[in-house]
């Protein structure tokens, strides 16, 4: 036999999840009412880790790109994990922080090195991801003149076991001259 106060807790338990159901909105409620279904696109209410973890790459590439603005070479090479990786046009890999560091002593007085990321992945286990993108760098000479060069990178992360974001891999390639001539139709 049911007892009195089981018998209310069901109750409620029933009314609440009818609630739930008729109140959640439609992608959600139908994931609810048939959940065997797969859903038909990624959906941010039922896959809650597909934004936070491009919200958290894109996080990190500022807060990098900000350091390195205002620190210049040495802030840009703390950001690099001990095992670290720099492929860049022309030049043989760079293999650990140390390395990394020895490489990158620029002063951001002399040498502005910018970045806007195009796109983030996060890793299904939310401890990797990478993003990709376009830099720019600008220098100038003894005789003022100033040096520009841009193009592509990509930026691997992972997660420290301290919980830290560190750069695995940075690789680089300059954009080929005439670059932004790529896309446009002959003119006739």
């Amino acid at each position: 036999m049911i007892t009195p106060p089981f018998s209310r807790f069901c109750c409620r338990l029933v009314v609440w999840s009818a609630l739930a159901v008729a109140l959640a909105v439609p992608p959600v409620r139908a994931q609810l009412l048939a959940p065997l279904q797969a859903p038909t696109a990624a959906n941010p209410l039922i896959d809650t880790t597909v934004a936070p973890g491009k919200a958290l790459l894109f996080d990190l590439e500022a807060r990098f790109a900000k350091a390195t603005a205002e620190g210049g070479g040495k802030a840009f090479a703390s950001f690099f994990a001990d095992d670290a990786i720099t492929l860049s046009d022309g030049s043989a890999p760079v293999h650990g922080h140390d390395a990394i560091a020895k490489r990158a002593t620029w002063l951001a007085k002399d040498y502005q090195l910018t970045w806007t990321p195009t796109e983030a992945v996060m890793s299904p286990a939310g401890d990797m991801g990478y993003t990709y993108g376009h830099y720019e760098g600008r220098s100038h000479d003894a005789d003022g003149q100033e040096h520009v060069s841009s193009g592509r990178y990509m930026t691997i992360w992972r997660k420290e076991p301290n919980g830290e974001w560190k750069v695995i891999l940075d690789a680089s390639n300059n954009e080929p001259a005439g670059a932004t001539d790529c896309c446009k139709l002959p003119e006739h």
